[in-house]
């Protein structure tokens, strides 16, 4: 009989830096890029119809310099819907399995990254008992393995992350803006947290078996009968580890209530269980996207190959520094790209998948959980005192266009981007700020600066953006730098 892992109870840990009060925001300045607008189409009757307008925004687009990194995810996002107990991703090895298909075969050791998120929808008002979420680590050697717990986070839609309207722009310094919660989760990984559902480090005997997480979703009784939890945790082990991630519904106690499931179930689950379900739709062929209008990407789960995106974003390899773009002009940077949505740089960011099933995405599409980290050293060489604005923008997705973006105005209400990003520079006063500032877009939205920054001749001025790409988004997005004409 393996024995239990008791119940964790260590208060959140928090880790990150004093900030300085926020810089208040300088007077807007008048922006004067060049603009083609393409006007409404007219009716039948003559009479203009009331359709959004959309801007082209004539500029360079740019890859994004550098790559991910080789730090294996298991990334738990299909079925995305959970309405069937079973396996939702496992990389256990196959042998002794009652459905070999559903394990993948593949050891975690070093670092590695689990991401997860699933939702409870019960059928009707009078199927709503909690589904428990349980991830099982298993250590195949002869030898203790420790499993460190580096930064951790789960949220739930309810209570813990309702989605709630929030502004385009919201300054966040104490992390307690959010809506949803995979904007939760990213919110607590990118300032270093962990949460007290975990100890910092767990020992995991030979040939033992431990539960890393074993909590509920439940759907609730409200309508609609429906909730979602999302996980994200930043992990170290001395030694291989198998890892899955199970669904159940809540075992009745001996009162007729709801009870967690022991690790013996767990365990009976991952021997005896297929995969979850409803299954999603299965993903159109990458080979074959060409040959088709619109495309499915598919939901993940296998293991992706890829945590995080550090680049420096210079003119070319050889300098060390950004010159910024002449009054009036801009350009950008692809993120999180994915094919049929490179905006024509040919850059596909999305992480490669090492395993998965095979009806579920090609690639980890999106990058949920990843973190860019990108500096950009800005250089003025003018002779003129300049004001150079960060902003990070979502155009309408587009994979041919190369000398532009195209935008909505007002943009449609549909929310692509819903996270926060983490600003590092030297202000005007030659001050270094760190600021947080929860960002919500829409598609097709350009966006506000992040900062701006005056810059005199000769002026070299470091800014560092960092983010994690927070579920629940739409990728892609761009990074743009754009120095404002001078009012008139």
């Amino acid at each position: 009989m393996l024995p239990l892992l008791t119940t964790l109870t260590l208060a959140q840990t928090t880790v990150s830096a004093p900030l300085l009060p926020p810089k208040p925001a300088p007077a807007p300045q008048r922006v004067i890029p060049p603009v083609e607008v393409m006007p409404p189409q007219a009716s039948l009757s003559g009479q203009e119809s009331l359709q959004p307008l959309e801007i082209f925004r004539p500029q360079e687009v740019r890859p994004l310099p550098g790559r991910l990194d080789e730090v294996p995810v298991f990334n738990s996002n299909s079925p995305e819907v959970v309405q069937t107990e079973g396996i939702l991703l496992s990389t256990f090895p196959p042998a002794g399995k009652l459905y070999p298909n559903a394990h993948l075969n593949y050891p975690f050791q070093g670092r590695f990254d689990f991401f997860s998120h699933h939702i409870s929808r019960a059928r009707n008002a009078n199927e709503t008992r909690s589904l428990f979420q349980g991830v099982i680590v298993y250590n195949p050697t002869l030898e203790p393995v420790k499993l460190e717990v580096l930064q951790g986070a789960s949220y739930l839609t309810r209570p813990d992350a309702i989605f709630i309207d929030l502004p385009s722009y919201k300054e966040d310094p104490l992390g307690t803006v959010f809506s949803g919660p995979g904007s939760r989760v990213v919110n607590d990984i990118l300032r270093g947290r962990r949460q007290g559902l975990w100890l910092p480090l767990m020992e995991i005997p030979p040939g033992t078996a431990r539960m890393l997480m074993n909590l509920p979703i439940p759907a609730g009784t409200v309508t609609p009968t429906s909730n979602g939890r999302s996980t994200l945790l930043r992990l170290w082990s001395s030694g291989p580890l198998y890892m899955a991630n199970l669904a159940m519904y809540a075992p009745s106690n001996d009162n007729g209530g709801e009870r967690p499931p022991t690790l013996e179930e767990w365990q009976d689950l991952l021997v005896r269980g297929n995969l979850s379900g409803p299954r999603d739709v299965p993903p159109t062929p990458v080979a074959q996207v060409g040959n088709f209008a619109r495309i499915t990407y598919g939901r993940v789960a296998g293991v992706a190959i890829g945590s995080q995106w550090q680049a420096n974003l210079t003119d070319n390899p050889k300098v060390d520094y950004l010159t910024i773009p002449s009054p009036g002009r801009a350009f950008s940077y692809g993120l999180s790209t994915l094919y049929r949505g490179t905006f024509g740089t040919a850059q596909i960011q999305s992480a490669r998948m090492a395993v998965r099933y095979p009806d579920t995405a090609y690639q980890a599409n999106g990058n949920y959980g990843v973190q860019y980290s990108l500096t950009l050293p800005l250089l003025n060489p003018s002779r003129q005192t300049q004001s150079v604005a960060i902003l990070m923008q979502t155009p309408l997705k587009d994979d041919a266009r190369a000398a532009g973006l195209l935008f909505v105005k007002p943009p449609e209400q549909r929310v692509f981007f819903r996270g926060p990003v983490r600003l590092r520079y030297t202000d005007d006063e030659g001050l270094p700020r760190t600021r947080f500032v929860h960002l919500v877009q829409m598609r097709g939205q350009e966006g506000e600066p992040l900062i701006t920054l005056t810059m005199r001749p000769g002026d070299r001025r470091l800014v560092q953006v960092d983010f994690l790409y927070p579920p629940d988004s739409t990728p892609p997005q761009v990074l743009t730098v754009q120095t404002l004409a001078p009012a008139r």
